[in-house]
């Protein structure tokens, strides 16, 4: 088994390289985003996602949809549901990515933290996602 940075040779994992390519080059503002969010929605257990279908663009994913989503495949995404529930939205980012009927958790503690990511971002949550979005419209997800 080789570790490290290798682009996978087959397609069904090839977003999955390019997302985390993704999300390590824009962590910031990510965590900006994440955060600014979070502090937005009236519902705190409400998790950001990135759907890649029919183009990239960030998602509002409710508590309730993931615990549906979770009953329909049987449990088998019971540990996400777990991270989302207990991460430390002052200090770590979670999001869930989702692509042709699979989806990935997405989690790290952001430096520097999510808030202040926000604070020194200094831009609306509309030409962050704007920006962030055109960047994920820019990669060859395949």
């Amino acid at each position: 088994m080789q570790f490290g940075e290798s682009i996978p040779d087959n397609l069904e994992n090839q977003w999955r390289y390019q997302l985390d390519k993704f999300v390590s080059e824009n962590k910031q503002d990510l965590g900006a985003l994440a955060w600014g969010l979070k502090n937005e929605w009236e519902e705190e257990k409400d998790v950001l996602g990135i759907d890649l279908e029919p183009e990239p663009h960030f998602i509002r994913c409710s508590r309730q949809s993931l615990e549906e989503l979770n009953q329909k495949v049987e449990g088998k995404i019971q540990e996400i549901l777990g991270i989302i529930d207990n991460y430390n939205f002052q200090e770590e980012v979670a999001m869930i990515a989702i692509n042709k009927g699979q989806i990935k958790l997405l989690y790290y503690q952001c430096d520097p933290f999510p808030p202040i990511c926000f604070q020194e971002k200094q831009q609306s949550l509309d030409s962050l996602i704007e920006a962030l979005e055109n960047k994920m419209k820019g990669i060859n997800w395949y």
